[in-house]
């Protein structure tokens, strides 16, 4: 909905500008007048409706993560509302005014709703509370500070007198903006801090949440796209007659739309086409290949320093190692879909994007309408990870659609969602340390190849010196108390130049697997509990040390294990927040290594909804998991061998081990969680199985190089081992 319409309905307004360098740059939306003063251009809008309900637009979307269930509460917590009386609506793409400020653009990722939002929700709270309050003093002739809100209601506290929100709404439109709002202090809050249900659980467990793929707009058809797995292929046109339940053919330069009634129809018969293709433009590589060209990157190509300390000067290292990480799928259960309607002059789009004004600029450079001539539906998401911040599905779902006269919505098939991913991109990370006469490091080298993302999705993010700051982050800006650091990173570029993507965790993921487990080896080269170990070096981190000294207590860290058994750690500081998880394994069967227990200490500030960040930690470290246990994407003639669930493993109920969260109680301003499990979760599951079997993993996923580790060695644990990767097999994975 647009200011303008907002204004019609006679609702009282306070617009926010999120992008605002002053956090209480509040404009009152009084006069249709003022919606096209750019001064109040705002990002977000309150609007408290004739109903008593107060409405909040906001630029994060939903993709599971219970940030509409956060953001409301924060606003509910300083207007002085209960969390059922806030409606929380999608933002209509629009960056001029929802821009996010950690994103500098209108885009939900990184962790940075909350961080972003905090400070401008509550402000913009306090001062619709306050503006209220102010009209509802006037109208009785009292002073502001004699009444109270409580609820929605105002309350005359010396007479009794009280007006709800609703019945204030024209006083509150001539109250002037105030320059000062105080905001709650911590220790009155009601709402902020306790564990309340997400707003849209009913709605889900009904069916009526509307996903993108769910979108059905009248006259609509369907289109299941045949596109080739090696990339830069291209179909070469055929004169065939139109098979039986298809409505049409579109021929795109890189894939074809079989367009039908239903999406089931249109699969069924893109099943039967047969397509030539043109490979002149491939790039053919397997998998080898690609390991061998990072490597030869890795020792012959250039490396940009990402930190060098001056007192670093190249001691001989006592111990060093080198980590392979394969490329990733996102994988998300809602496979990737998007609606298109293109009409003489306009465009519509229904779709479940992270990044709306990401969107909006590619219909706009495609179609070359007037962007106030597009317009984008945007629904909750089944699934983002990162992948739906790309625009490369919906910007074919255009081009469909500019060939044809109804809607179309292009939904792909799980085949195609995962070999024609974006994916998180392999890395090659060589690793040493000089040791002093006590084990612990005085040098550390840490040398990282692997693509860029930010060259490609946001160049303006690059550093000066070069530097990706993403493929560096938890490499660069290391926690512990380590005399001389020296990183580098060699820039890495795929074979056939596929674009590469964010994948939930961004750098922190391998980055963290490195600096987790090498810290380990350390330990143990050094005869040293890996727990007391890192809480010597973490000594000058207070708030990472804390959750360090939790976790170990929670997970009574020094009660001996039985044999056969391993218990891992790991700690980080990842999206301004700290994590420690300690993750417990079972080896003594001679058919699988199950986990058992996870627990996990989280500092991420003020705690806006302790269920929400428990379930995202929990679901979290699931995601990390599965990537360590089974996730790789593998390449055969320049394809993604991978094609479903099958292949690409996920983990399952049954393999879930016991997870228990620890909070920590803080005042700090709140940080991110989304992605904090996923990057904690491997550096400590590999870690447990060192400490399990003696097997200490540096490429990953853990079953291949468990099948790979086992050739290579005899006796009881060779045997031990070939039995575990039987049992992953015979559950799905492939080793």
């Amino acid at each position: 909905m647009l200011r303008r319409e907002l204004l019609k309905t006679g609702a009282f307004c306070v617009a926010f500008s999120l992008a605002s360098k002053n956090r209480q740059a509040f404009a009152k939306s009084a006069t249709p007048a003022d919606a096209g003063n750019a001064a109040f251009s705002p990002n977000a809008f309150i609007q408290v409706l004739p109903d008593g309900q107060v409405r909040l637009t906001i630029p994060n979307v939903e993709m599971g993560q219970g940030i509409y269930t956060s953001e409301a509460a924060i606003l509910a917590e300083e207007m002085d509302l209960g969390l059922d009386q806030v409606i929380v609506d999608h933002a209509p793409a629009s960056p001029e005014r929802y821009t996010m400020p950690l994103q500098a653009t209108q885009l939900t990722g990184g962790s940075t709703s909350i961080r972003g939002s905090w400070d401008v929700l509550r402000s913009a709270g306090a001062t619709a509370r306050l503006m209220l309050i102010n009209a509802a003093a006037s109208r009785w002739s009292v002073r502001p500070d004699s009444c109270e809100a409580k609820r929605g209601v105002i309350t005359h506290i010396e007479s009794g007198r009280s007006l709800d929100y609703a019945m204030l709404v024209d006083d509150a439109q001539r109250q002037s903006v105030p320059d000062v709002v105080p905001l709650k202090d911590h220790r009155r809050f009601t709402i902020i801090g306790k564990p309340w249900q997400r707003t849209d659980t009913r709605d889900k467990v009904l069916g009526a949440t509307r996903f993108g793929i769910d979108a059905q707009p009248p006259g609509h058809k369907c289109a299941a796209v045949i596109i080739n797995p090696v990339w830069h292929a291209r179909p070469r046109l055929q004169n065939a007659p139109l098979p039986a339940g298809a409505h049409e053919i579109v021929a795109l330069d890189d894939c074809l739309a079989v367009i039908a009634d239903d999406f089931w129809t249109a699969s069924e018969v893109a099943r039967t086409l047969s397509v030539e293709w043109d490979y002149g433009r491939c790039t053919p590589f397997d998998t080898a290949q690609l390991r061998k060209a990072m490597n030869h990157a890795a020792s012959n190509a250039e490396a940009l320093t990402a930190r060098h300390d001056a007192s670093w000067s190249g001691r001989t290292p006592a111990e060093s190692a080198e980590y392979e990480f394969p490329a990733l799928a996102h994988a998300a259960l809602e496979p990737m879909n998007a609606t298109v309607a293109c009409r003489k002059d306009e465009l519509e789009i229904w779709i479940g994007t992270q990044a709306p004004g990401r969107v909006l600029d590619a219909a706009h450079r495609l179609t070359g309408f007037p962007k106030e001539r597009i317009q984008v539906h945007n629904h909750y998401l089944g699934g983002g990870f990162g992948r739906r911040v790309e625009t490369d599905q919906v910007e074919q779902a255009i081009r469909i659609a500019m060939k044809v006269d109804y809607p179309v919505k292009v939904i792909w098939s799980r085949a195609t969602d995962i070999r024609r991913d974006l994916p998180r991109p392999p890395f090659l990370d060589r690793i040493s340390a000089a040791l002093d006469d006590d084990g612990f490091p005085i040098e550390w080298t840490d040398h990282i190849t692997g693509c860029s993302i930010f060259t490609r999705f946001a160049p303006q993010f690059m550093r000066e010196d070069g530097v990706d700051p993403d493929t560096v982050d938890g490499a660069d800006n290391l926690p512990y108390s380590i005399p001389s650091v020296h990183v580098r990173w060699t820039p890495f570029d795929m074979p056939d130049e596929r674009p590469i993507g964010w994948w939930r965790g961004v750098g922190p993921t391998h980055n963290l697997f490195r600096v987790e487990c090498f810290l380990d080896e350390l330990a143990d080269h050094a005869g040293i509990d890996p727990y007391l170990y890192r809480a010597r070096l973490l000594q000058h981190s207070p708030r990472l040390l804390k959750v360090l000294h939790l976790a170990a207590e929670k997970a009574d860290w020094h009660r001996p294990l039985d044999q056969g058994f391993g218990r891992g750690i790991a700690v980080g500081k990842a999206y301004e927040s700290y994590v420690c998880a300690v993750v417990e394994v079972d080896a003594t069967s001679t058919s699988e290594i199950r986990l058992t227990r996870c627990v996990c200490a989280v500092d991420c500030g003020v705690v806006i909804n302790p269920n929400t960040i428990v379930a995202q930690i929990e679901g979290g470290l699931i995601f990390g998991w599965t990537a360590a246990l089974w996730g790789e994407l593998t390449y055969a003639a320049g394809a993604v061998e991978q094609s479903n669930f099958h292949d690409y493993r996920l983990m399952r109920m049954n393999e879930v081990p016991s997870i228990a969260v620890h909070l920590v109680e803080s005042d700090e301003h709140p940080s991110g969680v989304g992605e904090l499990g996923t990057a904690i979760a491997s550096p400590a599951l590999a870690n447990a199985v060192f400490n399990a079997t003696g097997f200490r993993c540096r490429r990953l996923p853990l079953v291949p190089a468990i099948a790979e580790h086992v050739q290579s060695n005899s006796g009881g644990l060779k045997q031990r081992l070939d039995n575990l990767v039987s049992s992953f097999t015979r559950q799905g994975g492939e080793p």
